[in-house]
């Protein structure tokens, strides 16, 4: 056997090995879990032993980047992120102007079904349509096939059509309100029940409605929807993942998976911790419904700590501590690859990665959710008024492998858009590996995070009740 070829299958056999027992894992039970920021969830905890899942999710990742290390032809990852492949045309005004309609109307059925549509959360729209068709279908689609939320954004179509202020203020908060928007919204859907009362949700959706439109039209559309507007700003994020793209043109081009996420995309460490929230919403809203939190939650109220505060204590804490691991770890990595590369530049150039593990995750959990709800979906599309009671589709055992190939697929993605990040911005290959280390660790560290929350068992959330 040829020596020098003795790591690269070592570190392959690791790959394979850690990716069988984790998936071996995985499928024992089956698994919903609400993967992203917006939706509800149900979730079954998994019967392995917790050890056996961190440790192989741990494996999953290290091995990965040992792996990726062999990858150190510049000309060939070049080659691999720029090729493009044109697929479609910009879009015709009059298609643009028909899914903007489309999306208006999808709008005003939700509120609408929402206050006199059936009580039945299964039976009506606006709860089906926003968990199971926008959240779950729809929230897919942008990081498989591409984002097309600006073509069909209702909020946007109709600000298109208000009429202005004669002015437009200048935008100089960055992302931080999308980043409070973000927490905000997913804060809401855990402590209301927005997934159970269509007139919860209606009403919710006439608030946002009402604070986005008027943003809109006092700082323009445009800026609004590109930098305030944390739904925009999730559904772009989740684009970059897709292997189709637009291009400057507006035409639509076929790209190499995850390419986007290796350009420097982001404007500031403010949108770097945009991507951070992704991950830590997704967390959160395991988190809670855990015997770990509903231990801590009665302590501190034991302790004399607000039950008002309680959950949005823990929403703003645990994005501080998933914050603080990650700009930890930017500052490292300029020990571990002595460099003068402010600590800032390295967390926005190698926060887009991330994207791909919350992409994995989500289409993990929602997969298998949104197609056990089609029959419900299309009862409520055809009948929005009618009380019906849908068969639900029951997904096969099997089912658990396309799970777990969306959470090793992001996972191995993300290592392979920080490994290219690091060779774009170093011109070492020693420094540009060791430039990973402390984001490896993040991505560890995320990865175990998560997957102790899915080994937990499901328990009712505390003082909710």
């Amino acid at each position: 056997m040829d020596r020098r070829r003795t790591p690269t299958v070592a570190a392959a056999r690791g790959v394979t090995a850690a990716a069988v027992a984790l998936a071996a894992a995985v499928a024992a039970r089956p698994v919903l879990a609400h993967g992203g920021s917006l939706g509800g969830s149900a979730r079954e905890s998994l019967s392995v032993p917790t050890w056996l899942m961190l440790a192989t999710g741990g494996a999953v990742v290290g091995a990965s980047f040992l792996l990726a290390t062999f990858a150190t032809d510049r000309s060939a990852l070049d080659w691999l992120v720029d090729s493009r492949r044109r697929l479609a045309p910009p879009a015709p005004t009059a298609l643009r102007w028909a899914a903007g309609a489309l999306g208006v109307a999808a709008l005003v059925g939700i509120v609408v079904t929402g206050f006199v549509g059936p009580t039945d959360p299964l039976s009506n729209p606006a709860v089906v349509i926003v968990w199971a068709g926008w959240w779950a279908g729809f929230a897919m689609s942008t990081y498989l096939v591409g984002n097309s939320w600006p073509a069909v954004n209702p909020w946007r179509a109709i600000a298109e059509a208000l009429p202005d202020l004669g002015r437009e203020y200048r935008w100089t908060l960055g992302a931080w309100p999308s980043v409070a928007g973000l927490l905000a919204l997913v804060w809401i859907e855990v402590v209301s029940p927005l997934a159970d009362d269509p007139r919860v949700l209606a009403v919710t959706v006439v608030a946002y409605s009402v604070v986005t439109l008027a943003g809109a039209v006092v700082y323009g559309t445009e800026t609004w929807f590109r930098e305030a507007d944390p739904v925009s700003r999730v559904f772009r994020y989740y684009g970059a993942v897709a292997p189709v793209g637009r291009d400057d043109d507006g035409s639509l081009s076929l790209r190499f998976p995850g390419a986007a996420l290796t350009s420097d995309r982001l404007d500031g460490v403010d949108e770097a911790a945009f991507v951070v929230a992704i991950l830590w919403v997704t967390t959160f809203d395991g988190f809670v419904a855990t015997p770990a939190w509903q231990w801590l939650a009665r302590s501190l109220v034991n302790l004399g700590y607000p039950i008002a505060l309680l959950y949005p204590g823990a929403m703003v804490v645990g994005f501080a501590l998933f914050l603080g691991v990650y700009l930890l770890a930017s500052r490292l990595a300029r020990r571990t690859a002595p460099t003068y590369v402010a600590s800032e530049t390295l967390a926005r150039r190698f926060a887009p990665p991330l994207l791909a593990i919350a992409a994995g995750y989500h289409v993990a959990h929602f997969l298998g959710y949104f197609l056990s709800l089609v029959p419900a979906l299309v009862a409520a599309v055809t009948a929005p008024l009618a009380t019906v009671n849908p068969g639900l589709i029951v997904v096969p055992g099997w089912f658990g492998g396309v799970a777990i190939a969306g959470v090793l697929g992001g996972h191995l993605l993300a290592i392979f858009a920080a490994h290219v990040t690091a060779f774009d911005m170093f011109p070492g290959r020693l420094q540009a590996i060791r430039s990973q280390y402390p984001f490896i660790a993040v991505m560890v560290f995320y990865t175990m995070a998560s997957l102790w929350i899915v080994t937990r068992p499901d328990v009712p959330l505390p003082y909710l009740q």
